[in-house]
């Protein structure tokens, strides 16, 4: 079975520091699954982007995969509202 590797775009680390510890667990667990199965149940095509979004209860992870390279980018993690600014 093949894994994707997972990496994090720069300003992804602001985007961590307003979470909870608790929900912030949560998320990397989320992420850290997309390495295995990087279109899981429940996942979203961004209308008119090459992304896609997943939900991890009130948040939302935003990120790109490369099916080639066998990665996946997570450029944004964010309370629903507002993250696709």
């Amino acid at each position: 079975m093949v894994e994707y590797k997972v990496y994090f775009k720069k300003s992804v680390e602001k985007d961590f520091r307003t979470i909870s510890k608790k929900d912030l667990q949560k998320i990397l667990r989320r992420i850290g699954a997309l390495a295995k199965d990087p279109r899981p149940s429940g996942h979203e095509k961004l209308t008119g982007q090459e992304r896609y979004r997943v939900r991890q209860g009130r948040y939302r992870i935003v990120y790109s995969i490369q099916d080639k390279e066998l990665t996946v980018w997570v450029v944004k993690v964010g309370h629903r509202k507002g993250i696709y600014k």
